[in-house]
């Protein structure tokens, strides 16, 4: 079994057109090969993607169609990327969705890809774990870690971040394998992650706001904390009618 801090990963990040995996394009890309004791590797580029970049998207990441015009294809640059990650477990913030617009990328250029198997550890989900950062995004946990400003939303600055925050959110497990298996659960959020409640406890977020939630295609924790809350009123209301001798008149 091996230690935690003598485990190898990649950690990810990509910069893109938009949210829709099957739909949108990869503009930039950064991967770190890293363990708890140093930086073994790095590898990153700006892809030009071959279509327009929304306003909304530059605004974000601050990378404009000026930068990416003449840069390599997606096509091109991926096998060796691809290469670079192999079969390391990855690291990421949300990172469901790098591997997914990865794999997409992949299977539109036809390029054989099995990143979509190899073990991964969310940085996101660990920071509900932890659960002591008021927000879990990437930017308020370096602020919360008190981590050293690189410079938002740029791909390798990001990941350089990442894998400081990832070191402080795994303080308290030994191996990898605990990790992994942590998270094969669901975890129970304290305040309501998105939408117009959010950042509001789940005990007070309105009962017809939670019956709309649960009927969406959120995320496992997400959902959990849903129901989680939704059961506990509910045995709440019938606990209160069988204790209450009038509830039937």
């Amino acid at each position: 079994m091996t230690l935690l801090h003598k485990q190898r990963f990649v950690c990810l990040d990509c910069e893109t057109t938009g949210l829709d995996t099957k739909k949108d394009h990869i503009i930039e890309v950064a991967a770190v090969r890293f363990t708890f004791e140093s930086i073994l590797e790095t590898k990153e580029t700006l892809v030009d993607p071959g279509v327009i970049i929304p306003e909304e998207s530059i605004a974000i990441h601050n990378i404009t169609q000026d930068m990416v015009t003449g840069k390599p294809s997606i096509k091109s640059v991926l096998p060796e990327f691809l290469d670079f990650v192999g079969s390391d477990i990855i690291v990421g913030h949300g990172i469901g969705f790098d591997i997914s617009i990865l794999f997409e990328s992949a299977k539109r250029s036809h390029i054989e890809t099995t990143i979509h198997k190899n073990k991964f550890i969310d940085t996101l989900r660990l920071a509900r774990l932890y659960g002591e950062s008021a927000i879990n995004s990437l930017d308020h946990l370096r602020k919360h870690f008190n981590i050293e400003y690189h410079g938002a939303h740029r791909a390798m600055n990001d990941v350089l971040v990442n894998i400081k925050v990832f070191k402080h959110l795994a303080h308290n497990f030994k191996t990898t394998k605990e990790i992994l298996q942590r998270l094969e659960k669901p975890i129970l959020l304290k305040n309501m992650p998105l939408g117009k409640h959010k950042g509001r406890a789940f005990r007070d977020v309105p009962i017809e706001y939670l019956r709309w939630a649960v009927k969406q295609n959120f995320d496992q924790d997400l959902m959990h904390s849903i129901k989680t809350e939704m059961k506990k009123r509910k045995t709440g209301s019938s606990f209160l009618s069988s204790s209450n001798p009038f509830s039937t008149l």
